[in-house]
């Protein structure tokens, strides 16, 4: 492609050299640079492109796109913009062709729920007769292609490069998660929407946003600025939780016309009847009054929301009940969101990527709805990241469970001790007894909690001390195959230890520390 066409539509400050001859590529990375190349420079969070344009050079960059001034060779074009991130979107829409104009898109923003919906959404345009792909916290995926996710919502330059391959391969819907960060960056600034989903709002990302005001805002902006402005003419182009406060403000927010959704009957999309147990989900729900039966592996209420919100945004793209309803039903599960790992006749052992309070709060919830014994919780909180929801999950965690294993998360560059000490902050306020892990086992009735840093033992501890009528929530990490400690990665799955800890407890054969898939 020319680029003239390539930067077609972006304003600039200054431009050198000439804006003719063939691109054979977009890159924002230098390291990605080849002959004939456009570098664009942007300034990210940890790095600035700036500072690689030398090296894009030497690899064969013959364009530069700038947000900052800089000395360039005389051989080299330049033009200057006056926000480099902004036109690398731009920039990659009009390289890619435009691509989310050749599908359907749904975005799904919020804080809890995104993952689950976009699993459910795959599996109902399964159903239907189409081709998905998805783009996720979990991998982006289509047509038995899969790469794993570094983002949620990838960099506005991969987003229109994912969208093309999956055009390009038949992908007929594609189900997208999109971040508050990406929101904030404006990396699907310049795609076409067909609809966004909103599941619900509630603290998480402070660390980025600061306040709960700024986080509502670049929720917002996708429902306000991003689905006006898209070429897409569908009908209902919104889908909000209006049980959720912050849906409801955005309800009335909103210029577009939406379907509204939440668990009583009047909503355009509610709930008639509900039934949840440890197998799953059995409801009969209704979109504007047509009314679908449920039959869902999933469990817990708040999984309702994630069927209810799936099922609107199906009909609002013109799929059949029988497909929403089939595709509802042949959705097994979802990596790391409410995963069970034990079997029948021992404890119930479910690994959860619950790592806000109120993730927190809605998973041991519902767990606790089940009439079991114990409600045996593990957990801990990401270092570097939000400082002040960790006493507000220890809080949580004592509230609503019986027994506490405070663990380490993903540390990062924090010592683990000093965040367990702040969570342990707010399971002191409810004067809950502090015991050694020998002593998880007594069922007394007294709640009580202990502390151990190493996340491997914690998870040991608390499946080896629960009786088979309790049910253990390994809380935080979800579908994750790592944790972070101090500048390394290391190989780690809750799921996998999990299920090692239940073969040690069947007195079963287990792997040399559960270091390896058996």
């Amino acid at each position: 492609m020319d680029i003239s066409e390539v930067v077609k539509d972006l304003q600039f400050i200054h431009t050198t050299g000439t804006l003719s001859g063939e691109v054979s590529s977009v890159c924002y990375h230098s390291r990605c640079c080849e002959e004939n190349s456009l570098f664009v420079a942007i300034t990210g969070l940890n790095t600035d492109g700036h500072d690689f344009i030398e090296d894009a050079i030497h690899r064969g960059a013959h364009w530069i796109l700038h947000e900052k001034p800089f000395n360039s060779p005389n051989h080299i074009n330049t033009l200057q913009v006056p926000d480099s991130r902004r036109a690398l979107g731009i920039a990659g829409r009009n390289f890619y062709a435009r691509p989310s104009s050749n599908l359907c898109l749904i975005g799904v923003t919020g804080t809890n729920g995104k993952t689950t919906v976009t699993y459910l959404l795959e599996s109902i345009i399964k159903a239907a007769g189409f081709v998905p792909g998805v783009l996720g916290t979990v991998n982006y995926r289509f047509r038995g292609k899969t790469q794993p996710a570094p983002n949620t919502t990838p960099e506005s330059l991969e987003f229109h490069k994912i969208l093309r391959a999956m055009a390009d391969a038949g992908v007929t819907h594609c189900v997208a998660e999109i971040s508050s960060h990406a929101l904030d960056l404006g990396r699907v600034d310049d795609c076409d929407f067909d609809i966004g989903i909103f599941t619900n709002l509630s603290r998480d990302h402070l660390d980025y946003h600061l306040t709960m005001e700024r986080y509502y805002e670049a929720k917002r902006r996708f429902f306000t600025e991003l689905l006006p402005k898209s070429l897409k003419t569908l009908p209902f182009r919104a889908i909000i939780n209006s049980d959720d406060p912050w849906g409801k403000r955005l309800l009335e927010d909103l210029s577009l016309r939406s379907l509204s959704f939440g668990d009583r009957e009047n909503h355009d999309v509610g709930v008639t009847d509900s039934r949840f147990t440890l197998e799953g989900t059995r409801a009969v729900i209704h979109i504007n009054g047509n009314p679908l039966q449920i039959n869902s592996d999933l469990i817990g209420h708040f999984n309702l929301y994630n069927i209810l919100a799936a099922a609107a945004a199906a009909a609002a793209v013109h799929i059949p009940t029988p497909a929403i309803e089939q595709g509802i039903a042949e959705m097994k599960g979802v990596p790391g969101r409410m995963e069970r790992v034990s079997r029948p006749g021992e404890p119930s052992v479910f690994v959860d990527y619950a790592h806000t309070d109120d993730a927190l709060r809605k998973a041991i919830e519902n767990l606790s709805g089940f009439g079991s014994n114990r409600i045996i919780t593990v957990f801990g909180c990401g270092g570097d990241r939000d400082r002040e929801k960790r006493a507000l999950m220890g809080s949580v965690a004592a509230t609503l469970s019986d027994v506490m294993v405070v663990t380490s998360d993903n540390p990062r560059s924090e010592p683990p001790q000093t965040i367990i000490d702040q969570i342990e902050a707010g399971i002191r306020l409810h004067n809950i007894r502090q015991v050694g892990s020998g002593e998880l086992h007594n069922d007394t009735g007294e709640k009580i909690y202990c502390t151990i840093p190493d996340r491997r033992q914690a998870i040991e501890a608390a499946i080896m001390s629960a009786n088979p009528e309790d049910i253990v929530l390994i809380a935080g990490k979800g579908h994750e195959d790592y944790q972070i400690i101090g500048r390394e990665r290391y190989f780690f799955d809750d799921r996998i230890v999990a299920r090692e800890c239940l073969r040690k407890r069947r007195g079963e054969q287990t792997c040399p520390r559960f270091l390896h898939h058996c």
